[in-house]
């Protein structure tokens, strides 16, 4: 089935889950979750915690699906926006209720152990930081955020970011650009 056709296909599916069809749901489920669980497993790159995140992923989907809009992006870029964002939630989650447990031994071990690795300030930073980046990639126009996102989750170029949405290559330049400036000036806020 070619891109077009498979576009269609799960924009049709969208809309039926938007109208909370629980056989759309089903068959997107069907269609698309061994994908999604392959960016879940590499976003939290642990398999039980990826079957955690695809759930709570299709949940949000259930949820969301009326807000889906197929002029904007193609459904895959949006479901995996929705996988990719629920990932990082569930790591964020999961790195917040487990630091109270590991405190005493990150303190014992950098007592106990020298050298040039992250201590646990500089991975709290990392944590920060990337709470501080999400919270300046929902600042974005959906549109600008999904190319910028697209560039750098899977690592496409513009004119292969061109090709796939379909938009000017010039067009696609601006929104990158315009978008990293905007995350730029965000992030010095939170510096």
């Amino acid at each position: 089935m070619n891109t077009e056709a498979s576009d269609l296909e799960l924009i049709d599916l969208l809309d039926r889950v938007a109208e909370q069809e629980h056989a759309a749901l089903k068959a997107l489920y069907d269609r698309c979750a061994s994908k999604l669980f392959g960016l879940a497993m590499r976003v939290v790159g642990n398999r039980e915690w990826a079957e955690d995140v695809l759930q709570e992923s299709f949940m949000s989907i259930w949820r969301s699906a009326g807000d889906y809009r197929a002029s904007l992006s193609p459904p895959m870029a949006w479901l995996g926006l929705i996988v990719r964002s629920r990932g990082l939630d569930f790591l964020r989650r999961r790195s917040t209720s487990r630091s109270h447990v590991t405190q005493e031994l990150d303190e014992g071990m950098a007592e106990t152990l020298e050298g040039n690795s992250p201590c646990p300030m500089d991975t709290a930073q990392a944590s920060e930081q990337a709470w501080a980046l999400h919270q300046c990639l929902g600042r974005l126009e959906n549109r600008q955020r999904e190319v910028v996102s697209l560039a750098y989750i899977r690592d496409l170029s513009h004119s292969e970011l061109s090709q796939q949405l379909k938009l000017p290559l010039g067009t696609v330049k601006t929104w990158i650009r315009r978008g990293l400036d905007q995350l730029r000036q965000c992030m010095s806020h939170f510096a």
